[in-house]
């Protein structure tokens, strides 16, 4: 289940963070395309790793933002 989501239009980003381990955590977001015809489903994972769980939120945070200003 999904921390955060943020929606726009049809699209909803549902953000996330990995558990990696040795204190690694890795931000990601789910990008969900909902129409009435169907819908489409991207996994969109942060580039960095992060050394705690709140980083790697605030890094998700900011991807799921760039990812619904680009549509």
């Amino acid at each position: 289940m999904a921390l955060l989501s943020y929606t726009k239009g049809n699209f909803k980003a549902e953000v996330d963070v990995l558990i990696l381990g040795n204190d690694r955590f890795q931000g990601t977001v789910l990008l969900k395309n909902q129409t009435k015809t169907g819908h489409t489903e991207v996994r969109h994972n942060v580039e960095t790793v992060s050394s705690s769980s709140n980083e790697a939120l605030d890094e998700a945070k900011a991807l799921a933002h760039r990812l619904l200003a680009a549509i």
